[in-house]
């Protein structure tokens, strides 16, 4: 069996695995891009007990977040009939060791999932004096592995991402933006970064990769899993591409909202988190309304949404929400911008990264 170390490129802790050739990876211009710890699976990883017993976990026993590999499955199969690809562009980020990927990578077969490729946290290395506070600091890691993927993809490829609030997924993410687009200058990111507990090495590097890749924001929206119950409020923030869910119904929603999959790949999702893991009907509608009152599914999504639903038996023909669903008011090429009523930016033109107000 050959090692890890001959199958992958090492860049500090940042391991990276390639599936397709780098022809693959430059030629799709909408690419997605997954984090696996409590986004895609529940794992723990946030302890060296948690960290121990997922590296010992056969990948029979991987359990996946309800609903994640049915939605993938639905992005994928709708990609090809709308658009005729073969192959569906995903990419996968953890912070798992690289001594992990053969499991791992055994679990994505069992999922039927072909990722272009896998990033993996040099982790064991840290379990040793004077290392050990990086095991659970994740966004020198992250943001490095990001701005690598970056200088690998389309000039023009945009990206929709999913974390989870457990970590700093949603901070990683919107920074990875900014450093794209060049709204933070060099001394912002450097002085941003060291606060945030990156070392001085993973910011050169980064600083580095900067200067590597075009001058434009490949960040089309973010997902994140609210795996720790954190108030959705402290997401706005962050501006209305930052997304914060309860579960992987209402990413469906979203996802059907800007035309990504149909309701058919909705209702898949649906019926796997019933059947599979316990949820009952009344608790997902319970979240198609939660989606409504915070003014996030409109009232185009919304009707043809309800119809959908009543016919299959979720919704009772009398079913109304508690409020009534705002009007889209900016839609481009089928995915929806702004609604009426709301004021909050899309993209803030400053966030605070070093003030946590949850």
């Amino acid at each position: 069996m050959a090692d890890w170390r001959e199958l992958s490129e090492m860049n500090g802790d940042v391991v990276f695995f390639r599936y397709v050739s780098e022809g693959m990876e430059k030629s799709h211009d909408e690419v997605f891009l997954w984090d696996i710890d409590k986004t895609y699976l529940d794992t723990t990883i946030d302890s060296l007990s948690g960290l121990l017993t997922t590296v010992l976990e056969r990948a029979l026993n991987k359990k996946n977040v309800p609903g994640t590999n049915t939605l993938l499955q639905s992005l994928s199969e709708y990609r090809k009939a709308q658009k005729g690809y073969m192959y569906f562009p995903i990419y996968f980020i953890t912070a798992s060791p690289p001594q992990m990927e053969e499991r791992i990578s055994e679990k994505f077969a069992l999922d039927n999932i072909r990722p272009f490729g896998c990033f993996y946290k040099d982790n064991l290395a840290n379990l040793r004096p004077g290392r050990f506070w990086r095991l659970t600091k994740q966004v020198g890691y992250k943001l490095q592995a990001l701005m690598q993927l970056r200088t690998r993809l389309a000039e023009n490829v945009r990206q929709i991402c999913w974390g989870d609030d457990s970590e700093t997924d949603a901070i990683i993410y919107n920074l990875y933006s900014d450093i794209c687009s060049r709204r933070l200058g060099p001394h912002d990111i450097r002085m941003t970064l060291e606060k945030l507990n990156v070392t001085g090495e993973q910011v050169d590097t980064i600083l580095e990769l900067q200067a590597q890749i075009p001058e434009n924001d490949p960040v089309e929206k973010i997902y994140i899993n609210l795996a720790t119950d954190t108030d959705p409020d402290y997401y706005l923030k962050f501006g209305r591409r930052t997304m914060a869910t309860y579960n992987t119904f209402q990413v469906a929603l979203d996802l059907y909202q800007d035309s990504r999959i149909n309701l058919e790949g909705v209702y898949a999702v649906v019926q796997d988190m019933i059947y599979n893991y316990s949820y009952t009907p009344e608790e997902l509608m319970k979240s198609f309304d939660e989606f409504i009152r915070r003014g996030i599914i409109g009232q185009t999504t919304y009707e043809s949404a309800r119809a959908f639903f009543i016919e299959k038996g979720l919704l009772y023909p009398s079913y109304s929400p508690t409020v009534a669903p705002l009007k889209e008011k900016t839609v481009v090429e089928g995915r929806v911008y702004e609604m009426e009523g709301i004021h909050e930016p899309w993209i803030p033109d400053r966030i605070d990264y070093l003030h946590d107000y949850r």
